[in-house]
């Protein structure tokens, strides 16, 4: 049975999960690289999925580039807010999903371990439903850390247990599952393993304001 107060504000994860900047990333981390004179291999994609963005930059240091982690890590930023200029590449069924919260008056926010230049220009794209955003650059302790989801609720007003979260990675659901929200995990580049807490969907479409009242605060 849905609850008409449940939930009191959905948190999105940024790339992957409501927008396709995931093959941005990838093509920016081997630009700047190939920049500094350093490799970047697909499996390094996936080994950096869902962690911050200085860490990416940390590994191109690590392997001899010429430059702080904090500049790269900027020209990252830079170089992905330019490609996702126009308009926001919302993946199958999110621009719905934020339509139905919108009418319904309940708040969003996007939460990542990106940078908040590349997630600000998502939330401008949506500015009456996703109210806050909360990145890396926000909080101590980044993903699969519980601060970014409990800060995010806190602007928001909301406890964090009348939430629901979206993600699409293990890192990042694991941060949503311990700040205590259910979280609904969405198909990304890497399966999530089954956990207490998650509810695994096999499509981004399947998430509809519906499906997250069913849920209920306990799942």
């Amino acid at each position: 049975m849905s609850a008409p107060d449940f939930p009191a504000a959905v948190l999105f994860d940024h790339d992957g999960t409501l927008v396709n900047s995931e093959p941005q990333w990838a093509v920016a981390k081997r630009a700047v690289a190939g920049r500094y004179g350093v490799g970047w291999s697909t499996e390094d994609d996936l080994a950096t999925l869902g962690r911050t963005v200085p860490a990416s930059a940390r590994l191109m240091v690590e392997r001899g580039a010429e430059g702080t982690v904090e500049a790269i890590t900027a020209e990252l930023g830079r170089e992905v807010a330019a490609s996702l200029t126009g308009e926001v590449p919302f993946l199958p069924g999110m621009r719905d999903l934020l339509a139905e919260l919108e009418r319904a008056g309940i708040p969003g926010a996007v939460v990542t371990n990106a940078l908040t230049v590349v997630a600000e220009g998502t939330a401008s794209g949506a500015p009456e439903v996703l109210r806050v955003v909360v990145s890396q650059e926000d909080v101590e302790h980044a993903k699969p850390h519980p601060e970014p989801y409990l800060l995010a609720a806190r602007r928001l007003g909301v406890d964090p247990a009348r939430c629901v979260a979206v993600e699409d990675s293990q890192t990042g659901a694991a941060s949503a599952a311990a700040a205590g929200m259910p979280v609904v995990v969405v198909p990304g580049e890497l399966p999530v393993e089954p956990a207490p807490g998650l509810v695994l969907v096999d499509a981004h479409t399947d998430v509809t304001l519906e499906f997250l009242r069913g849920l209920g605060p306990a799942v």
